[in-house]
């Protein structure tokens, strides 16, 4: 087996719960990571908020803890999953796995964001935040994941 084939059958899974934030404007939040050092340095690229579940955690619980940690937005309950997607990933400690992500939309009032939650990770890597409209997702030349988020969220 070379460096670059990796067999996915012997890859860990990573369960992860991610979030479509939509404000009253009906924009998505999305955060800019950015990564300098490391073997994901050079990749640039803007996401949801979200990340892994944690052992004996729900997709659901983890969507709700994620949203406060990664935007000090408190929800009680949150929705079905809307999207699902499995894909092989790289961690930024250059572990490949196969993401199993769970995609939830949550509807918000606020727009002002904490980083008060954030992991000595999350404040390298996660250099901004915007909240995009549907035309600027089309618009944009930046690369955004997943790649087919507009149609997850605005059904176009």
């Amino acid at each position: 087996m070379t460096e670059t084939a990796r067999d996915p059958s012997s890859m860990k899974r990573r369960p992860s719960s991610r979030l479509l934030v939509l404000d009253a404007e009906n924009r998505l939040l999305l955060f800019l990571f950015s990564y300098n050092t490391g073997c994901l340095a050079g990749q640039k690229y803007w996401a949801t908020p979200g990340g892994a579940v944690e052992p004996g955690e729900s997709f659901e619980d983890a969507a709700k803890r994620e949203l406060f940690e990664e935007t000090g937005i408190s929800v009680t309950e949150i929705g079905p999953d809307v999207a699902r997607r499995e894909f092989e990933m790289q961690l930024p400690d250059g572990e490949y796995v196969i993401a199993d992500e769970r995609l939830f939309i949550v509807r918000v009032n606020e727009q002002s964001l904490s980083k008060d939650n954030w992991t000595a990770m999350e404040k390298e890597v996660m250099a901004e935040h915007r909240w995009w409209t549907s035309e600027e997702l089309a618009a944009t030349a930046e690369t955004v994941y997943p790649e087919n988020l507009r149609a997850l969220v605005y059904d176009e």
